[in-house]
């Protein structure tokens, strides 16, 4: 099934229940008093952040969602059941937007549970409305509407790491090598069609769809997912050693960040990949070019055939996130 970064719906809270007319009529008490109960609270429509980037896919299958309805009020002075409040679960990173208002809620927090949308009061019942002068009282008040809203959500991972380069760079491959993710690999552009997360130790690793030139402009793949790039806290560039061109790949991929300054500002670490296409002196060479274009350290150079060197760069990479 498809990465969904992206849903519209409609969400209403609940109505509050109406109040009612009602009079005591009991043996003994025949002209009783007024005993109309008073609606219930219409049911709250709540998000709650999750730890789980697909858990927007269930919104793909209805656009409409509501809370409860609260229930009328009784006889006897019952008031009416409160309605049953609604909790959507959101992937954290969900920012999501009131279509009308422009007001953005963001989801950041496991378990976080924030209130989107307030349930409608309960109506009175005509016990309220008894005094010296109405003994009597005939009216109740209606239940209020609940609030409602057309939301547009829209999914940024929050990853400790995010992986960017050109297609084909080895980002799948390294992300698998550090994590166990499984994430599919093939040997052409383009394999990775939607983020992959993986799990190192404690940090989230993202691998982002491979960019292009002009994927900020729409091109590519990797334009839908550069958003997600913007809450990763470290970027790591990868890059082929398999190309020649290996400057320019760099260039490339930087000019497109370059798009969103909130992303290119972030800190950028470098690491070049498929390092047992090319022998050492060449290896030296390449990354004097880069050092001479670039003030991003060079974390290294590696090859997911070889388990010593991807270990030596895991101990580097940790120690540059427990900085």
């Amino acid at each position: 099934m498809a990465f969904v970064d992206e849903v519209q719906f409609y969400a209403r809270a609940g109505r509050g229940g109406d109040g009612v007319v009602r009079w005591r009529r009991e043996k003994f008490m025949p002209k009783g008093g007024p005993c109309g109960g008073d609606g219930g609270r219409g049911g709250n429509f709540y998000i709650e952040g999750v730890r789980d980037v697909t858990a927007l896919r269930h919104l793909t299958r209805k656009d409409k969602y509501e809370a409860e309805n609260g229930g009328a009020g009784g006889k006897n002075s019952m008031h009416g059941a409160d309605g049953v409040d609604y909790t959507m679960m959101l992937p954290i990173g969900s920012c999501v937007t009131n279509t009308l208002t422009g007001e953005i809620v963001e989801v950041l927090v496991d378990g976080e549970k924030i209130l989107l949308l307030k349930g409608g009061a309960g109506g009175l019942g005509n016990e309220h409305f008894k005094s010296s002068t109405n003994q009597q009282p005939m009216q109740a008040t209606k239940g209020k509407e609940g609030e409602d809203g057309t939301f547009h959500v829209e999914l940024k991972l929050v990853a400790d790491v995010g992986l960017v380069g050109l297609p084909n760079a080895g980002k799948t491959s390294l992300l698998n090598a550090l994590t166990n993710a499984g994430a599919k690999v093939g040997d052409y552009p383009f394999t990775t069609l939607d983020p992959n997360l993986g799990m190192y130790y404690k940090y989230v690793l993202a691998d982002i769809p491979g960019l292009i030139e002009g994927a900020s402009e729409g091109r590519g793949l990797g334009h839908k997912f550069l958003r997600h790039i913007t809450r990763t806290n470290v970027i790591l560039h990868c890059i082929s050693l398999e190309s020649d061109t290996y400057l320019d790949d760099y260039k490339t991929v930087r000019n497109e960040l370059q798009a969103y300054p909130d992303i290119a500002s972030k800190k950028e670490y470098i690491l070049l990949t498929k390092r047992d296409v090319i022998d050492d002196a060449h290896l030296e060479k390449i990354i004097t070019e880069i050092q001479g274009i670039t003030d991003s350290e060079i974390l290294g150079a590696v090859t997911i055939l070889d388990d010593t060197i991807i270990k030596e760069f895991a101990d580097k990479l940790t120690a540059v996130l427990g900085k």
